[in-house]
């Protein structure tokens, strides 16, 4: 039976930044997951996206988006490969957007100019856009590209022969946490489990405060491929109304303008990634992109299928839903992370560090607002 002091179950970038974290500070740690980087199933799939330094969701992930840029701009300088492609992020909703005035109040918290602008300014410089003369518009600087499937191979060839590339389970005893898989037994003094959607499966305890969406995402030939190229077009964010936000992304691999809803999908297992987006799903992108991106708008010639995993409101420490769950499991040697919710993988590398200090540090402990105790059934 081979030992280590931690064991982290799932290699997305959340437990790939936590396996760094924890073999850059000289801790025996091992990674376990079936998925090779570069699939096309789980929740770091794909090859981008978006990393934002100011958050609409909540004022406490601006910090956090300080310190995951820093990690993402040395592993880019350690690596030598582009990790991070700077991007404005135009942000644009109806009258009065709430998302809208969060991102502004957000920026200029950290001392940023005003963001600002008339949609006939935004429309003035990013030709591709149309959008209507009475909506708000801020335009975010700090904001890039994150190359997903670069990451992921970095973070597994960091690592090396401390991944193993099995499918594990696990039983928690009180001195540590015995893991198997189909050839090999491990025992570990603690575990990370970051194992997106299939976390709740793991833990079903944890089931009914999450539930996975399926959310479709297409790319669209332009109508007008000039105005819609990296460095001429930004990433967008537009709020159409409640339940209606549409995000998408500069024709940066010459693909075709990627574009995706981010209100959520149905609800769905951990394992339905099939079948891929239909042309039905796709059709309200389409029509938004025809109605407020026409330069962007045009045939669909890809199609791919994501899977948000989504935290339900708090009962105790209110909040919304849709935070994350960064924390040790009660009376075990595990440590739980679902930072998800569609716009977790930004947040990574500082994801990761807290991750591995809530393995190795006995007296860390996470942000309040990532804690299990947040909800009364943990309290």
């Amino acid at each position: 039976m081979r030992k280590c002091e931690v064991a982290v179950l799932g290699l997305g970038l959340m437990g790939g930044a936590a396996l760094g974290a924890l073999l850059d500070a000289g801790v025996d740690a091992l990674g376990f997951d079936p998925v090779a980087a570069g699939s096309d199933r789980g929740s770091s799939h794909g090859s981008c996206r978006i990393f934002r330094r100011f958050n609409f969701e909540n004022p406490n992930y601006t910090s956090l988006s300080d310190e995951a840029h820093a990690g993402w701009i040395r592993l880019q300088t350690e690596s030598g490969q582009t990790v991070l492609t700077e991007t404005p992020v135009l942000e644009a909703g109806r009258p009065g957007s709430a998302m809208v005035a969060s991102s502004r109040a957000a920026a200029i918290a950290k001392g940023r100019a005003d963001p600002m602008l008339t949609a006939a300014q935004a429309n003035k410089e990013f030709p591709a856009f149309s959008l209507p003369d009475d909506w708000d518009v801020v335009v975010q600087d700090g904001g890039a590209i994150l190359r997903t499937e670069v990451v992921m191979k970095l973070m597994r060839a960091r690592a090396r022969d401390r991944v193993i590339p099995e499918r594990a389970s696990f039983t928690p005893h009180h001195d540590g946490v015995s893991i198997r898989t189909v050839t090999q037994e491990f025992f570990a003094e603690r575990a990370i489990l970051a194992l997106g959607p299939w976390l709740g499966r793991a833990l079903p305890q944890l089931a009914a405060l999450l539930n996975v969406t399926r959310q479709a995402v297409g790319w669209f030939a332009p109508v007008s491929p000039d105005t819609v190229a990296l460095g001429r077009f930004p990433i967008f964010i537009l709020d159409r109304g409640p339940d209606d936000t549409v995000y998408g992304f500069p024709d940066f691999e010459q693909r075709g303008v990627k574009a995706a809803p981010h209100n959520h999908g149905p609800v769905v297992g951990p394992d339905d990634w099939s079948p891929q987006a239909s042309d039905g799903e796709l059709r309200p992108i389409g029509e938004a992109l025809a109605a407020l991106v026409p330069g962007a708008a045009g045939p669909i010639i890809d199609r791919d299928v994501c899977l948000y995993t989504n935290t339900a409101p708090a009962d105790r420490r209110l909040d919304a839903g849709e935070e994350f769950i960064i924390d040790r499991w009660p009376e075990s040697r595990l440590i739980v992370c679902s930072a998800c919710s569609g716009h977790g993988a930004k947040f990574a590398p500082a994801i990761g560090q807290r991750l591995a200090r809530l393995a190795t540090d006995p007296t860390y402990q996470a942000e309040p607002f990532f804690q299990l105790s947040r909800y009364s059934q943990f309290a």
